[in-house]
């Protein structure tokens, strides 16, 4: 086989592996509802067993299971977030998903008790899918501002 036919064959298989544009949006519109439901459960479902997740929070970790119990943490300690998408930019299997979330830690953070502080948050989440499941994705937030927000952490005025 030459190596035309080769570049050839793994352009099909390649896309057959990538969504539509649209197919990518209703993704993420389902996503959204799962979050707006704060149900780890269904957003864990769409990563893939072997997925490699980065989060400022809890370094890298890998596997369905380790995004579900990440994701449930989060959610059991801000038990009335919500998260707003503000931007979504899809190019082929990349995608930055730009939110807002805010909340208040209602349920306990970090290990301490709840200190019924809110907080509002950007976020920007960047994805790479594959074979209609997420692959990688990378969590950018400012986690000092969040702690501070909650009373983790004080800041000294300026």
């Amino acid at each position: 086989m030459s190596h035309e036919e080769t570049t050839v064959l793994t352009g099909t298989a390649q896309s057959k592996l990538q969504m539509t544009r649209e197919e990518t949006a209703a993704f993420f519109d389902r996503r959204q509802q799962a979050f707006d439901n704060l149900d780890a459960a269904s957003l864990a479902a769409d990563y893939a067993d072997d997925c490699v997740i980065e989060s400022p929070l809890s370094g890298t970790h890998q596997g369905r299971a380790a995004a579900q119990a990440a994701l449930q943490t989060v959610f059991d300690a801000f038990l009335d977030m919500k998260i707003r998408t503000d931007a979504l930019v899809i190019d082929g299997n990349r995608v930055a998903h730009v939110l807002s979330a805010e909340g208040t830690d209602i349920g306990g953070f970090m290990g301490l008790p709840a200190s019924g502080k809110p907080f509002h948050l950007a976020v920007v989440l960047v994805y790479e899918l594959e074979g209609r499941q997420i692959v990688r994705e990378r969590r950018i937030y400012d986690l000092t501002g969040l702690l501070v927000q909650v009373g983790v952490l004080k800041a000294k005025p300026v």
